[in-house]
């Protein structure tokens, strides 16, 4: 079949033809758009989820809904060496950007700017008045406000500025983070405490995150309150129904059909990841040689599916760990595929629970593992024990 016409798409945060199975959590986000809009109080969102499931997607698509309504919008990619002070700063100065050719009163922008400019600025870690970062606003810094180098106060203050400008105009802003788990435990309290400071005042900006399924535990481990802050989406795996919709719907825009058989077989092999429906759909339809596709596409085309997650999808994960850290994830792999309790893994390897900590630790600082509950860790990749399984030792 034609390549070219492939309409399936497995990419890092790339949005499948069909976004299937999501209508939840898309009406979910519609609902918060709309409270946000009438002035009534709603809590900021975060998704989590395991690698694969989607959540880039869909931190994407809501996105574009919340433009679709004029908001001001900006994202940032968390990532654990790095403050949100600067990110967020230009996640912001994006959204207010598109807010500004609307506003009828230019110094209300310029005010802004200028705070935002000295909260840019205000980096505790670069030397004293000096700054390796320009911000690009011709305005000069304000004093007084957003700049006291404590982040805590400082974005509090900004976000309860920017949420000003928005009210001016009758939209909101959002900010969207991804890898919200990577963000550095002061700049989470910090962050959980603007918007604490938000969902009292009423002011329209929302933070819109996504991360790991245990990006929960993490917000509540730096703000108690955090619990109630926040409006919790766990995306997980796609239902049969779903699945087959996320094939069958982008082939028939192509004027290609599946058989059942060959429905049944993928699914059987993704088992409802979306990135793995869209990579073995992806190869089926190049190795195919007519439609409709049938099983013995399938089996043709499966092989080559998962050679190119073993190197793209998993591989490039593992060569990312330490001999010491590989060692740890084999003895996991070898226990199962659910939540296995740190003992066992201990005890597989014939060492003490606490000699394993660092290990542990970096594995899950590098997003590979998280702790699912106390006690008990779990790959953050699906079918990654699998793959482990095949690998040797």
């Amino acid at each position: 079949m034609d390549p070219v016409r492939n309409p399936y798409a497995p990419g890092a945060g790339q949005r499948p033809p069909e976004l299937a199975g999501r209508d939840r959590e898309l009406q979910q986000f519609e609902i918060v758009l709309e409270r946000v809009a009438r002035g009534r109080p709603e809590r900021s969102m975060v998704v989590t989820g395991l690698r694969g499931v989607g959540k880039t997607v869909l931190l994407n698509t809501f996105k574009s809904m919340a433009m679709q309504r004029l908001w001001g919008t900006g994202k940032i990619e968390a990532r654990p060496d790095q403050s949100i002070r600067r990110p967020v700063a230009a996640a912001l100065h994006l959204a207010i950007r598109e807010l500004a050719p609307r506003h009828r009163a230019p110094e209300r922008i310029e005010e802004f700017l200028g705070v935002l400019k000295a909260f840019a600025m205000r980096d505790p870690s670069a030397a004293k008045g000096t700054s390796h970062w320009s911000p690009g606003i011709d305005v000069p810094a304000s004093r007084g406000r957003a700049d006291s180098g404590d982040l805590e106060i400082d974005l509090t203050e900004l976000f309860v500025d920017a949420a000003g400008v928005a009210t001016d105009l009758g939209v909101g802003i959002a900010l969207f983070i991804d890898e919200m788990q990577d963000v550095q435990t002061p700049d989470v309290s910090a962050l959980c405490a603007a918007c604490h400071e938000l969902s009292q005042s009423g002011g329209p900006l929302i933070v819109v995150g996504a991360g790991l399924p245990h990006l929960p535990s993490v917000l509540s481990a730096s703000k108690s309150y955090s619990e109630r802050l926040f409006r919790y989406a766990r995306i997980d795996r796609l239902d049969r129904e779903a699945a087959d919709l996320a094939l069958i719907a982008p082939a028939e825009s192509e004027g290609v059909a599946f058989t059942q058989e060959a429905l049944d077989a993928l699914y059987e092999a993704a088992d409802g990841y979306p990135y793995f429906v869209q990579a073995y759909g992806k190869v089926a339809w190049d190795l195919a040689l007519r439609s409709p596709i049938t099983v013995d596409d399938i089996r043709v085309s499966a092989p080559e599916a998962e050679e190119e997650l073993a190197v793209g999808f998993f591989g490039s994960r593992y060569e990312r760990a330490t001999p010491a850290e590989r060692d740890y994830m084999h003895a996991m792999a070898s226990i199962g595929d659910e939540p296995v309790a740190t003992a066992e893994v201990a005890e597989g390897l014939g060492r003490k629970p606490s000699s394993l900590s660092p290990a542990r630790d970096s594995l899950i600082k590098k997003g590979l593992i998280y702790s699912a509950e106390r006690g008990l860790i779990a790959f953050t990749v699906p079918h990654f024990g699998k793959f482990l399984r095949s690998q040797p030792v």
